[in-house]
């Protein structure tokens, strides 16, 4: 009796789901959800055409310290880098001599506490300091920057789907620019609200943060090389995938070594199986 009310539950709950599920998908059907705004104009990011993409990709190292310097210079008055450490870029060929001037002369101190007075106050970095907020919490951080949270850049090319190239469409050139008359008038409701900047590279069209690179020679490189609207957005973009996976290069290398590992144990193997059985008739 027992297994029988059981078994008329089971089928009646299994019911109901199979009859939601059949009125779900009608609705659905008969009336689809209107198409967004964000579908249609929303932009495939270009392609940086960095020379760490790919199966074989390695870092650029001059690249990656241009990159550095754009960042220096442009970015880290609003974003952090929370998860590098200054003694971490002597990878991209800083020395150390050069990597304990960079973090002595970084704008922004390190937090500390006076240990005569016991009141808080900063210190000069060193080489084994994480890079500092520029701001002091997240409430700062909002007050700055018109309610909006800079986020931190350290793993940003690992956290949106094709980074690095998102990276370089989203502050390259001809990524601000005006909102077109034809999503307004087909999605009235979908015009950029006040103090945001449409951006057909972001999520929803309208991203909170100005403008980062302006002009061309924004930045005065130090090796010579033009520093273009596009030259600066992938190379920033470049250091941004070196700061989300500073040892790329060592996987990719351990990837194709276990590869021919795994051919050359495959033909030991084969070799093996045709010698222990050549005797036998199939």
């Amino acid at each position: 009796m027992v297994r029988a009310i059981s078994t008329l539950v089971g089928l009646a709950f299994v019911g109901v789901l199979a009859l939601a599920l059949f009125f779900t998908a009608k609705d659905a059907i008969q009336n689809p959800a209107p198409e967004a705004a964000e579908h249609e104009f929303h932009l495939h990011p270009r392609d940086a055409a960095l020379s760490s993409a790919g199966y074989f990709g390695t870092f650029d190292r001059r690249q990656v310290q241009r990159g550095f310097q754009v960042y220096k210079e442009v970015c880290a008055a609003c974003h952090s880098l929370k998860y590098v450490a200054f003694r971490d870029l002597k990878e991209i060929g800083y020395t150390e001599a050069e990597v304990k001037a960079i973090a002595n002369q970084w704008v922004i101190e390190q937090p500390s506490i006076n240990p005569d007075t016991g009141e808080a106050t900063t210190r000069k970095n060193v080489a084994s300091d994480h890079f500092p907020s520029p701001f002091a919490n997240e409430v700062a951080a909002r007050a700055a920057n018109n309610n909006a949270l800079p986020p931190d850049l350290s793993l940003m090319t690992k956290a949106r789907h094709d980074g690095a190239n998102y990276v370089f469409s989203l502050v390259g050139k001809g990524a601000y620019r005006p909102q077109p008359a034809e999503l307004v008038e087909k999605f009235p409701g979908a015009k950029t609200p006040e103090g945001l900047h449409y951006n057909p590279y972001f999520a929803n069209l309208n991203i909170a943060m100005p403008p980062p690179l302006t002009s061309d020679g924004q930045v005065t490189y130090t090796d010579g090389t033009a520093a273009t609207h596009d030259q600066m957005a992938k190379d920033v973009a470049a250091f941004l995938t070196w700061t989300a996976e500073p040892k790329l290069e060592s996987r990719h290398a351990a990837g194709f070594a276990s590869v021919i590992f795994i051919a050359i144990f495959c033909f030991l193997a084969w070799g093996a199986y045709q010698n222990v059985w050549r005797d036998v008739k199939h």
